[in-house]
């Protein structure tokens, strides 16, 4: 087998600069990991230089049935949708259609005169204020802008969302009018909040292009990268190829959902009540490996460009404030400092020595609600993708901290060769 999905095979581990045998001891504790009913099945994809050094799959694709999990299986990959929605997003702005410190209400009107959140008053009754501007695209693009998501309990903001049930739209317009009805959390730019901007990302597109925001990700990004699979519901004679979603029973064992986060899983043999740009795609390990490895290539696979390489630059570079790193908040999903920041779409490792990380400076990330996760790491020129089928929680995280324990021990020959592409920029915005 001279390639796997498209993708050239390298030679062997040692070729590539890893340890076989340490590679066998990822493999080993994925395996256990499925014999011990943590999860139902999972998929590794590792690829350095371009090549795919080693491509596993474990277990099951359904507990129902003993479907064995293959390496076509499609797995919702939920925010895994988001940093594609970027790229969708970047190319428009390549084509001048809008630019970084445009105010969001160019785009989408709905949010004219959107008020702030500024507290509580005694009767516990939300306070808003005037916003001192209108979020930019940059904090669109960077979830800086103040919205919120409805997936936590953590904000009185956060709980509107759930209250009017804003991810329950029926349509991304429907969407916008919700979230448009919500006061921000924060003054725009002045901290990091998770939020539907992913999915009014989705609507821009729409407005923007004159397509539907699946039909642009289609001809634009999925068919020109060869990502036949991926997509907002399974290809015709593909369903039975569809993992299975499991979430932990609270007994040790796992159990079948019927919603993530208080929403309604989705049938995604089905259209969608709406294409949504923060977390509705389906896809194989091996097409968004595709993806990513376009990401390393800064916009180019196999010899269609997607995207210059000066925008993945610009995706790549941090777009939090420095004030907004420099303090702890959390609200925040993710621990972010000057060591940890947030591009354009993806999370970025600014400075792994100050973070401790095994990662190279500049590695990009993000992962799904479903358990899936990527990271791009253009110092030592890795890409690795990961699908499990568990909801977040903290069985998923580990699965995510050890994939990235073991690629590292396993890295014998770290960073790239001379000439090779530099990591990715640090400037902050």
């Amino acid at each position: 087998m001279a390639d796997v999905g498209g993708l050239p095979l390298a030679p062997d581990a040692g070729a590539a600069g890893f340890d076989a045998g340490r590679l066998d001891d990822m493999a080993a504790w994925m395996a256990d990991m499925v014999a011990t009913g943590q999860v139902a099945g999972a998929s590794t994809l590792l690829m350095r230089h371009g090549q795919v050094v080693d491509f596993r799959t474990f277990g099951k694709a359904r507990l129902e049935d003993e479907t064995p999990l293959a390496p076509d299986t499609l797995f919702r990959i939920y925010s895994m949708t988001k940093p594609v929605t970027a790229v969708a997003m970047m190319i428009l702005f390549e084509e001048g259609r809008w630019r970084l410190d445009d105010p969001v209400t160019r785009f989408l009107p709905e949010f004219e005169g959107q008020k702030v959140f500024a507290g509580l008053d005694a009767d516990g009754s939300i306070r808003v204020e005037g916003a001192a501007r209108p979020p930019t695209m940059r904090q669109l693009m960077s979830h800086t802008a103040g919205l919120g998501y409805g997936l936590f309990d953590n904000h009185p903001v956060e709980r509107i969302y759930r209250e009017r049930a804003v991810l329950s739209a029926t349509s991304l317009e429907d969407l916008a009018r919700r979230a448009a009805g919500i006061p921000l959390l924060f003054q725009p730019g002045s901290e990091w909040f998770y939020s539907v901007a992913s999915d009014l990302q989705g609507l821009i597109v729409e407005r923007l292009s004159g397509q539907t925001f699946g039909g642009f990700l289609r001809t634009r990004i999925l068919e020109p990268l060869g990502m036949a699979d991926t997509g907002f519901q399974t290809r015709p004679g593909s369903a039975t190829r569809l993992a299975g979603l499991y979430a932990d029973d609270g007994h040790g064992g796992l159990k079948t959902p019927t919603h993530t986060f208080d929403v309604p899983i989705h049938d995604v043999t089905a259209p969608p009540p709406f294409e949504g740009g923060g977390g509705g795609l389906v896809s194989t390990t091996t097409d968004y490996a595709r993806f990513c490895q376009m990401i390393l290539n800064r916009g180019e696979l196999g010899g269609v460009r997607i995207l210059a390489p000066e925008t993945v630059g610009l995706m790549a570079a941090n777009a939090v404030p420095e004030p907004v790193l420099a303090r702890s908040n959390p609200l925040r999903l993710l621990p972010f400092s000057p060591a940890f920041g947030f591009g354009l779409g993806f999370s970025i490792v600014i400075d792994p020595e100050a973070l401790g990380v095994s990662e190279g400076r500049g590695t990009l990330s993000w992962g799904g609600g479903g358990g899936t996760w990527f990271w791009i790491d253009p110092t030592n020129d890795v890409v690795f993708v990961g699908m499990i089928q568990r909801l977040a929680d903290p069985v998923s995280d580990t699965f995510r901290r050890t994939a990235r324990t073991f690629v590292y021990r396993a890295l014998t020959h770290p960073e790239k060769q001379a000439g090779e592409r530099p990591a990715a920029s640090r400037k902050p915005s």
